[in-house]
Parts: C-alpha cells; structure tokens; sequence
C-alpha cells in the first residue's frame, strides 16, 4: 500500500485529492497546522474524513515538517497548501511569499535530508503566466506574475525546478488554471456568484456586487484536475504540465448561466463594485493541455458549463439540509 502525504488537505483540492487516492488504495495522511481545532468540513462532505490519518504541521517551520516527513516516510507528497486568493495576497503579501514559497523550499529540503527518492507534487498556478491573450498558454511560455500570489507560486516553481535539476528530486509542478467545485469557500467569485444566485431565486432581496465583468478565465472541475496531479507522480520522470480546459469564457457569461440556471436574468440583479477591482488583474487567461494528453493521457471531462451546473446543482442540494 503506497502512503500519500497531503499539506493542505481541508481545502478543496486537498479533499479531492484524498477521496481519489483513497479509491485507488492509499494510505492517506493530511496536515493542519492545528488537527484538533480544524473541522475539515470538506472531508466530511465526501464522506472520507475516517479514512484519514491527521498530523499537525507548520509549514514555515522547516523542523515541523521535518518531523511529520520523517515519521510517516510517504512514497508522495503533494503540497496544496498556502495562500490560494489573489485578491488576499495584495492584502497580505509576506504571507503569500512564505505560506508558498518558503513552504515549498522546507519540503524540498526535508525531501533531499530525510529521503530522496519522496515524490513530489508542488501546486503551480496560471496566474503565473499573467496575461495570456488570445494565445493560450503552454508550459513553454514566459511567466509574467502580476500578483504577490503569483510570485510566491513563480518562486516555487523554480525552486521545484532546482532542486529537480540539481540534486535529483523527483517533484513536479502543476500549473493549474482556474478549477471550481462545490468546495469551493464563499470568498471566491464562482461560489459567490452561485450562492447569491440560488438565495436570489428563493425570494432574498439582495443584490450582488462584483468587479471586473470582463475577466475571461479557463475554469474546469476540480475534481477531474486531482486526477492530473496524481497522474504526474506516476511518470517515470518528473515533468511540469499546464492543467487546463483550453475553454475560455468571462465572469459575465459566468454569471449569466449561473443566474439562468435558477430562472434568472443577471442583468436584474449584479451591481458593478469599484472596489471589488484588483490594483493589478489579468484580464484573459487561457491554457492550453496538449502536453497532459500526449504525455499523462490526461483530458477535462467537464467543460465550464458542467461545472456551473454541478455547483447550483449542490447547493440547491445542501440549502435543503441546512438552509442558507
């Protein structure tokens, strides 16, 4: 039985990610800086929380890591863990650059003291590309971070790169473009937008506001992009892939069929909120996975309007077991 050791297990990748290696026979360990004061609300969603075994770590604290590693001695580590907003990064900049990349250069180094052989999946981000335009992106093409958030997620990628290079670690670097589920938290704008729509059409007189209605995002589901990490620590050597649908649509049309999907007409209901704008947005991001279906076999299942569906589909779902 292969053990699977996971930082950032709670969130929505990482609860993804357990339930399908848990299916495929794992031994599954997850990392909270606190276990006993932490819900893990995701894990009981899909019903796996018993199936996991629970360790405390702090991932800035390279002897905290050090510790866990050493005493579960996993055949992989995936680190899905650190700061995942854009917006909150320009808000808190140096917990971005040291929940992302100081944690990813303490387990690199954990992995070359305590056992080399470790694999190692680092989450990569597309907004390391910045603004993509009309060309969707490939691993080949220059990053251009235009966000605290996208830095950390630059500097990490290179640090995986180095010490792939360098001391031959086997880790690799999923660049993920946007990816949703019903796990996602209320502060990111899918869930935002779904959430309003579906209390909307249940009588609330509230109104939505949101920024910039002309971003254009690559958005898959978050399920099928788990399936694309695991996938690249099965390779016999390590590479870097963009994880992607190669589908491009705006937040507009986003809202569009969220609202339609409960009867609704967007237009009716969404305020534009100057302050919702970032100091710093990108407005078109594209990716293009060509590279994960030659190499790692790997294609979306579920294109945006699926996952616009299976999220108003969700929480129509859980409003019924406790209301919002």
């Amino acid at each position: 039985m292969k053990k699977a050791l996971i930082f950032g297990i709670s969130g929505q990748d990482g609860a993804y990610l357990s339930k399908l290696l848990i299916e495929k026979g794992y031994e599954v360990y997850g990392t909270s800086r606190d276990v006993l004061s932490s819900d893990f609300n995701n894990l009981d969603f899909l019903e796996i929380k018993k199936d996991i075994k629970y360790l405390s770590v702090d991932i800035s604290d390279f002897r905290s890591i050090l510790k866990v590693v050493d005493s579960v001695m996993p055949d992989e580590i995936y680190n899905l863990a650190g700061q995942t907003s854009v917006g909150l990064s320009f808000e808190q900049p140096v917990e971005a650059i040291e929940s992302i990349a100081n944690a990813t250069l303490n387990l690199l180094e954990v992995i070359r003291f305590v056992n080399p052989v470790i694999r190692f999946y680092s989450a990569g981000s597309s907004e390391c590309f910045g603004e993509t335009g009309s060309v969707a992106a490939t691993e080949e093409t220059p990053f251009n971070p235009c966000s605290p958030y996208a830095i950390a997620k630059n500097t990490a990628y290179n640090l995986v790169k180095n010490y792939r290079q360098a001391y031959g670690i086997y880790g690799c670097t999923g660049i993920l473009f946007n990816h949703e589920s019903p796990l996602r938290p209320p502060r990111f704008v899918t869930q935002k937008i779904v959430t309003s729509a579906f209390r909307i059409s249940q009588g609330s007189q509230e109104r939505l506001k949101l920024g910039n209605l002309s971003i254009a995002r690559d958005w898959g589901w978050a399920p099928d992009y788990v399936d694309a990490m695991w996938r690249m620590l099965q390779l016999e050597k390590p590479n870097d892939f963009v994880i992607a649908t190669g589908k491009t649509i705006t937040l507009e049309e986003f809202a569009s069929k969220a609202f339609a999907y409960f009867g609704l007409n967007w237009k009716e209901y969404i305020d534009l909120d100057l302050s919702l704008m970032r100091p710093s947005d990108i407005a078109i991001s594209r990716g293009n996975p060509l590279k994960a279906k030659n190499i790692l076999g790997w294609e979306p299942i579920n294109d945006v309007d699926m996952v616009i569906r299976y999220m108003c589909a969700a929480i129509t779902e859980r409003s019924a077991v406790n209301p919002l």
